[in-house]
C-alpha cells in the first residue's frame, strides 16, 4: 500500500522569489489536511537561481526536468517522480492559492480529476480583458472540439489520480500539456468522473511570466488539430 497520499508537483523556472513564500503555505496546508504528502519542485535542467536552497529549506524534493528545459518536460518528471496516490499540479509562481489545495483534495473521493476552475459560476480570473477572452475562447475551443465534458481546461491547477497519469504517452513539449493530460485521460478512461470548483486566479506574484503569446497561440492549434486526429 502507498504511504504517501498526496504529491504537489510545481514545475519551476526562475521561481526562488515565489518559491520562498509558496513553500511553506503548501506545508501549512498538507499539515493541517492531515495526510502523508511530499512537495516536489521541478526545476530547469541546470539551476538558475536558488531554488534548490529553497526547496531544502521547506523539506521539498528537488529534482531538475530532462531531456530539456521544455514545461512539458518539466511536467512529465513529475509524473514519474510523484508517489502519491493523488498529484497535484500547480503553478510555482504565485497565481494558484496554496489553501485551496485542501479543497480540491476534499472533493476528489468520488472523481478522477478536481479542477480549480475560473469558468463556472463564482469562478473568476484576476487578468486583463484581453488575456480573458483569449482564454475562454481557447478553453470553449477544446471542450468542444475534444469532447470534454468542463469548462476550464487549461488552468493547470488540478488533483488527479496518480495510477490514470502514469500510462499517458504524453508529447507535448509547451503548455499545452495541460489539455493534454486531460484529453487522453478521457480517452483512456470511458466515463471519467471531472468535477469543476469555482476558484479565482491570481496575476504572478514576482518575476515575469514564461509564456510567450506567439507560441502559444501557434502551439493550441497545433495541439488541437493533433489530439483530435489521434
Amino acid at each position: 500500500m502507498n504511504d504517501i497520499a498526496i504529491s504537489i508537483v510545481l514545475p519551476s523556472y526562475l521561481e526562488e522569489e515565489n518559491l520562498r513564500f509558496l513553500l511553506p503555505r503548501i506545508n501549512e496546508t498538507l499539515a493541517r489536511i492531515g495526510k502523508t504528502y511530499e512537495v516536489i519542485v521541478v526545476d530547469t535542467i541546470s539551476p538558475l537561481d536558488e531554488t534548490k536552497q529553497v526547496c531544502t529549506q521547506n523539506n521539498a524534493r528537488y529534482l531538475n526536468r530532462s531531456p530539456s528545459n521544455a514545461f512539458g518536460d518539466a511536467v512529465r518528471t513529475g509524473i514519474a517522480a510523484a508517489r502519491g496516490e493523488r498529484v497535484v499540479f500547480m503553478d510555482a509562481d504565485g497565481s494558484h492559492t496554496p489553501e485551496f489545495i485542501a479543497t480540491l483534495e476534499a472533493s476528489s473521493k468520488d472523481y478522477d480529476v478536481v479542477i480549480a476552475s475560473r469558468y463556472i459560476e463564482g469562478g473568476f480570473t484576476d487578468n486583463s480583458w484581453a488575456l480573458i477572452a483569449m482564454s475562454r475562447f481557447l478553453n470553449i475551443t477544446y471542450s468542444f472540439i475534444l469532447n470534454l465534458n468542463c469548462k476550464d481546461v487549461s488552468n493547470s491547477f488540478k488533483i488527479y489520480k496518480r495510477e490514470q497519469l502514469l500510462p499517458i504517452d504524453l508529447k507535448c513539449q509547451n503548455f499545452d500539456i495541460v489539455e493534454e493530460i486531460l484529453y487522453k485521460l478521457n480517452k483512456m478512461n470511458p466515463g471519467l468522473k471531472i468535477l469543476e470548483l469555482p476558484y479565482t486566479f491570481k496575476q504572478r506574484a514576482f518575476g515575469k511570466t514564461k509564456r510567450n503569446l506567439l507560441v502559444f497561440m501557434l502551439t493550441y492549434l497545433k495541439t488541437i488539430i493533433q489530439l483530435r486526429l489521434n
